[in-house]
């Protein structure tokens, strides 16, 4: 998994000639690949390649649509005096650093593993993730801060120009919205893009609708509400973000998995005595992976075993399973190198 994970493939002074440990890394892809004990990221992610590229694509043309409104939404805002545009344009601000780096970290995934980092780079996406995420909440907390001063002191608006430059920006972010959707259910750095571009799209139809009860129902508190109210959706949706992203760092079983349900799944098979030790945690976005040890006390039905359980974790989503198989458990057996005590010696009886 990582430099931080401790291996649990120690000598032990149990006879060797009655052990046997053999390590399954196989990654049962539906295109038929299997792969040996070393990580092999290209063949994690083979199946991604051309959807990267599209990944790509899209986050790059949405970059430059979001770069080019974002000066006309500045402008707009400090022309009308829209705290709702404003508002918007500090998300698009927002919306162009996380489309730059959400497309860095795009690049930098597909980059090859190397000896130091055996995985790549495939968890900056995560990291670009969580920084999306906090700077939504960060940028929210300013805007309602904002809004609250506007709901004590109403200053009017620009209502025409508020009106026009929303109208731009909802079209701009409908685009680029688009171009992000397909992919944002599959990649949490794209998700985290994904959520900016939604946060300026909800900010457009509430910065449309306070321009219309402005001008025609004279209600100037329709601006700083709708900042609020277009703040508090964005809110909950970078919350997940960032709780799904720090889950991932800190190693946790993904969602969808019930490890007590794999533990019972692994058991079941036949010559599986028992499986201790179960991990079960997510590289990055679509790669779930699994350690494990499992006692089979018939070394001749070890490869049979290990066949077995890296099917039955496939099935359950699991591609990446790394199973250590024992005669028995490790935890019986005295690690080499430790001495036993030795049998105390007799004191002969003083007469």
């Amino acid at each position: 998994m990582s430099d931080s994970r401790a291996s649990t493939d120690k000598s032990y002074d149990c006879a060797a000639t009655s052990r046997q440990h053999l390590t399954s890394d196989d990654h049962d892809h539906s295109h038929g690949h299997r792969h040996g004990q070393a990580f092999d990221r290209g063949a994690h992610v083979h199946h991604r390649e051309q959807a990267d590229a599209g990944v790509s694509r899209a986050l790059r043309i949405a970059l430059i649509l979001t770069s080019l409104f974002l000066v006309a939404e500045v402008i707009g805002g400090i022309v009308s005096n829209s705290l709702a545009l404003l508002a918007d344009a500090g998300h698009m601000l927002t919306d162009v650093g996380a489309l730059a780096f959400s497309l860095f970290v795009a690049w930098l995934a597909r980059q090859p593993a190397t000896p130091r980092r055996t995985y790549g780079y495939l968890r900056f996406e995560i990291l670009a993730a969580l920084l999306n995420g906090a700077a939504l909440l960060a940028v929210s907390a300013l805007i309602i801060w904002e809004a609250i001063g506007r709901l004590r002191a109403p200053e009017p608006v620009e209502t025409g120009v508020m009106f026009f430059v929303a109208v731009g920006g909802l079209v701009v972010n409908i685009v680029a919205a688009r171009l992000l959707h397909s992919s944002a259910g599959h990649s949490l750095n794209v998700r985290g893009a994904y959520l900016h571009v939604l946060s300026d799209l909800l900010g457009s139809v509430a910065a449309i609708a306070a321009a219309l009860c402005a001008r025609y129902l004279g209600w100037l508190l329709a601006d700083p509400v709708a900042s609020i109210l277009m703040t508090a959706l964005i809110v909950r949706g970078s919350w997940k973000l960032v709780r799904e992203s720090v889950d991932i760092l800190l190693e946790s079983t993904p969602a969808h998995i019930d490890v007590v349900e794999v533990r019972r799944a692994l058991e079941a098979i036949e010559d599986v005595e028992s499986v201790h030790d179960l991990h079960v945690w997510t590289l990055t976005s679509g790669v779930v992976a699994m350690s494990a040890h499992a006692v089979v006390r018939e070394v001749a039905v070890h490869q049979r075993a290990l066949e077995a359980m890296t099917a039955r974790a496939s099935e359950m989503g699991i591609h990446h399973t790394t199973i250590q198989l024992e005669k028995r458990a490790l935890a019986d057996c005295p690690p080499a190198g430790v001495p036993t005590a030795p049998l105390p010696l007799a004191v002969p009886r003083q007469p």
